[in-house]
């Protein structure tokens, strides 16, 4: 482990919470992001199924 030594400076008992959060934090700012800026992942969330259309013609 490379990176062993930070907690020499920065306790567990603060780093690992401050970790985690942060890394909470970025995946509630993806979804949010996701929620505005897309029209599928709402209906995704809701479970309706996306309309298939086909460009190819039979016949």
């Amino acid at each position: 482990m490379n990176q062993g030594r930070i907690w020499t400076v920065v306790k567990p008992t603060v780093g690992l919470p401050l970790l985690l959060g942060s890394v909470t934090v970025i995946a509630i700012l993806v979804h949010l992001a996701l929620l505005s800026n897309t029209t599928w992942f709402p209906k995704y969330w809701n479970g309706k199924t996306a309309a298939i259309e086909s460009s190819v013609n039979v016949g």
